[in-house]
Parts: structure tokens; sequence; C-alpha cells
């Protein structure tokens, strides 16, 4: 039992960092009807500027305390973010307004190109670490209920616990405020926003920041267990299972999407594996997916697409 329940915590934990990653996709496409190809490169982009300026600024400012150096790499990675999200609205949203969904969704792949290229030329291109901190050493957990207790991974707890945060906090800001449900007007009809006096260039400003800024928590996250490198924008892809079950636009649903394929991938290569040589934890998420697309393309959570004739 103890063990099943190991298996089960390490694979919400893992679910919810699926679910910080296909935040980045849910937050653009809600704004824009647009499925965002740059997301992985956004956060490839954020943990290059995170890594490099945790280096770079002890050097800097001969400063000594790892929190207030990284606190303030967070800063200015953060406000690299911001400054990426107004160059896009700038010099291609703007440019693309009621445009046909192919045409934003090949823009997001220049984007992305783009990004992978900028960082190369500012940050570098080798393989870097980030250290924030967050202790790394396995705690044992409910002795009194379990013999020997359960072994969990404290990383992967605060990494979890991080991004459920950041999960409530969107979840409320899109609910709740009235930018939120400016946001999902503009993605309802472009033309709409525009008539009752939504600033469209503001709001996508707005959204790619802060997809930005999920971009920059998940790649911090992720570079703290794998480490800076190029193969980490292959992590979104890692997400497109999550929103394919939770529904593209709807925030809960990623959160319930990541937590599925976290616990569905760790159980089944603990139990399944075995009897089939291992390797499914690498595929069952996107056979999952596949099924759903079958049976229910709008995922869990997703709007019902209705076409009226």
């Amino acid at each position: 039992m103890s063990f099943f329940l190991e298996t089960l915590f390490g694979g919400l934990m893992a679910g919810m960092l699926y679910a910080l990653v296909a935040l980045g996709f849910v937050l653009i496409f809600k704004a824009s009807g647009v499925f965002n190809f740059a997301q992985g490169a956004m956060v490839l982009f954020a943990a290059l500027a995170m890594a490099r300026f945790s280096e770079w600024i002890p050097q800097w400012f001969g400063i000594t305390s790892l929190l207030v150096a990284n606190l303030m790499a967070f800063v200015f990675a953060g406000l690299c973010m911001l400054l990426i999200a107004w160059l896009v609205e700038r010099l291609a949203l703007r440019y693309l307004v009621n445009q046909e969904g192919a045409t934003l969704l090949m823009a997001t792949l220049g984007i992305s190109y783009f990004l992978d290229g900028l960082g190369q030329t500012v940050f570098g291109s080798s393989i870097y670490q980030i250290n924030i901190g967050m202790p790394k050493e396995p705690v044992f957990v409910l002795d009194q209920a379990f013999e020997g207790g359960l072994l969990i991974n404290k990383e992967d707890l605060y990494a979890a616990l991080i991004a459920a945060v950041l999960v409530g906090v969107l979840s409320i800001f899109f609910q709740k405020t009235g930018t939120g449900r400016a946001l999902r007007a503009v993605a309802d009809d472009h033309q709409a926003a525009l008539s009752i006096g939504i600033p469209l260039n503001r709001i996508w400003v707005i959204v790619w920041s802060v997809a930005g800024i999920v971009a920059l928590v998940a790649g911090m996250i992720w570079s703290s267990k794998l480490g800076v490198q190029f193969s980490l924008a292959s992590v979104a892809l890692r997400a497109l299972p999550v929103i394919i079950l939770g529904g593209l636009t709807s925030v809960p649903g990623a959160i319930i999407g990541g937590l599925i394929i976290g616990v569905g991938e760790k159980l089944s290569e603990v139990y399944l594996g075995p009897l089939v040589g291992g390797g499914i934890e690498i595929w069952f998420a996107y056979v999952l997916a596949l099924l759903f697309l079958l049976v229910r393309p709008q995922g869990l959570f997703g709007e019902k697409i209705i076409d009226r004739v």
C-alpha cells in the first residue's frame, strides 16, 4: 500500500508541473483563439534568463546571499518576459487582428524560432544550472500510518505547491476580474470585443506577459530538476496531452488533465511496464489523448463547438 501511495503522490506532483506548462497554452488560446507553438521556446528562454542572471547579478552587485540573488534574477528575467510580450504584440499580433487561425498559428511558429535564436545569442547555448534553494533530499512522512512511512521528494513537493498556488491565482484572475473576462471576450470574437471598447492590443500584451511569467516559473522548476538545456523546449510537448484532456479553454481543465496524465504515467509504468518491457511512461499520455480526441475532442472541460448552418 505504501509503495502505491508513493507512486500516486509522485504522479500528482509531476502532474502539477505538467499543468503549469499547459497553462501557458491555455492562457494564449483563451485570449487569441490560437494554439501557441512558442510556449516551449518561452519556457526555455525564461529558464536561460533566470540561470544567467543568477550568475551575473552576484558579479554585478557583489551580492553573496543566494535568496537575494535569486529574487533579483527572477525580477530581471520577468522583465525580459514582459519585454518579449510587448515586442510580440508590437511586431506581430497588432497586424493580425481578426485574421484566420492558421495565420496566427504560423505567427507563433515564427515567434518560437525567434526566441530560440535570441536565447542563444543573448544568454549562450551551454548547459546551465539553476539553484533556487529547494531541498533535494527525500523525507519520510506518515510514519504512524504505514510501516516505514512514505518516501516523498521534498523538491517535488515544493514544486507542486508552487505550481498549485500559481494555478489557483490564475483561476481567480480569469473568473473574478474584469481583465479576465475581457480576455475571454477577445477569444470569442476580436471585432466584437473591439466594438465594445476592449483594447485588443493591451489585452494581448497582458496575456502574453502572464504566459511569460508562467513560463518563467515552469522553467525555473524544471531547470532546477533537469538543468537548463535546449531539450527543455520539448517539455512543452509533455503538456499537449494535458490540454487535450482538460480542454484548450479551461484553466481548471489544465489542472485536472495534468493530474490525470501525471498519475497515469507513473502507475502505468510501475504496474504495466514490467508486463510489456517498460517505456509506457513515454507514450501513455499520447495514447490517452488520442482516445479522448476520438470520443470527446473538446476535452473534459472544453467548450463544445456548435456550427450553425
